[in-house]
């Protein structure tokens, strides 16, 4: 790794744990979170042959604004757009939840469904969002946002690796408890890795227009994420031009 002029470090993407492919789990709330906060990071990923996992806590039910269909529907298109999306950056596994959209909350059956994939997928890096509100973007604090970082924070750290908790998870699924060596926090606070994205901001772009339910201006989703990404990697001591997006790197093994 290099040191960026901010003293945050410019991360090779890859899990360090060890040599070869590594596995990285990604969790959000809704369909399109990671597609924003981190795709590119995604797609460089799985180029240089990651495993990357998608975990979804909701259908995104209550999101777009037609309410000439169900929400039953909105549901199903959410599903579909996300499986094109993650395709888009090589994504092919995707774990769906089902929690209701707008009402996601730290309970211990969310925790018990975020252990169990975490055992089932095996991870040596999960992503996912921060469990900290951000009072200078209020939208990126969505409330469903933040218990779900808090939820995956309590799978990690105790749950996933302790055989006592959650026990039907061992005695009558047969999953092995399984200690996450690393966390990385997309859109938090006092970001100190950061992934130079400029080679796969197109396909994070594309991932992102897959969400075409939710798009009502998608003229300005490039036009945005190139502001966003030009920030960060000014952030992160970048040339300018690059495109980069941050992470707070949490050791959790």
């Amino acid at each position: 790794m290099t040191e960026s002029s901010s003293e945050a470090a410019l991360s090779e993407e890859g899990p360090q744990s060890e040599e070869g492919p590594q596995t990285v789990l990604c969790i959000a709330a809704h369909p399109d979170d990671l597609d924003f906060g981190c795709a590119g990071t995604t797609a460089a990923l799985t180029a240089q042959g990651h495993n990357v996992v998608y975990c979804l806590v909701t259908d995104g039910q209550a999101g777009g604004s037609d309410n000439t269909i169900s929400r039953e529907r909105m549901a199903e298109i959410r599903r579909e757009e996300q499986t094109a999306a993650a395709k888009v950056v090589g994504v092919t596994e995707l774990h769906w939840l089902g929690f209701p959209d707008g009402a996601v909350e730290v309970t211990l059956e969310l925790r018990k469904q975020l252990s169990r994939v975490i055992r089932i997928v095996r991870p040596d890096r999960v992503v996912t969002q921060s469990p900290v509100r951000n009072f200078e973007r209020i939208y990126g604090s969505h409330p469903d946002h933040t218990a779900t970082g808090e939820a995956v924070m309590c799978a990690v750290y105790p749950d996933s690796r302790n055989e006592f908790a959650h026990p039907d998870l061992f005695t009558d699924q047969g999953l092995e408890p399984h200690t996450v060596p690393e966390v990385w926090i997309v859109g938090g606070p006092d970001a100190d890795q950061f992934v130079d994205i400029t080679d796969t901001f197109d396909a994070k772009i594309e991932a992102l227009l897959c969400h075409e339910s939710q798009m009502q201006t998608p003229e300005r989703i490039p036009v945005m994420m190139r502001e966003w990404g030009e920030s960060i990697a000014e952030q992160a001591g970048l040339p300018k031009g690059r495109l980069a997006e941050g992470f707070r790197k949490l050791d959790t093994a």
